[in-house]
């Protein structure tokens, strides 16, 4: 597979990554546990919620990344 085809698979695997993982983020982020906590826990559970997404995506973005075979 060519670099060019891996990342055009890769957007399209970001994208749809991205949006299904913000909606599980903001349910998760005002679900009744969250909210029922101290200011201080909820802005570490939203500094995690906003940072975490980009973890699962790095395998993924180096392979993308993969420079094609000669």
């Amino acid at each position: 597979m060519t670099r060019r085809n891996r990342k055009l698979i890769g957007a399209f695997t970001v994208i749809i990554y991205v949006v299904v993982y913000a909606l599980l983020a903001m349910a998760l982020a005002q679900s009744r546990p969250v909210q029922e906590t101290t200011g201080l826990l909820q802005g570490l559970v939203y500094a995690v919620l906003g940072l975490f997404w980009i973890v699962p995506l790095m395998p993924l973005i180096s392979w993308m990344e993969k420079p094609d075979k000669a």
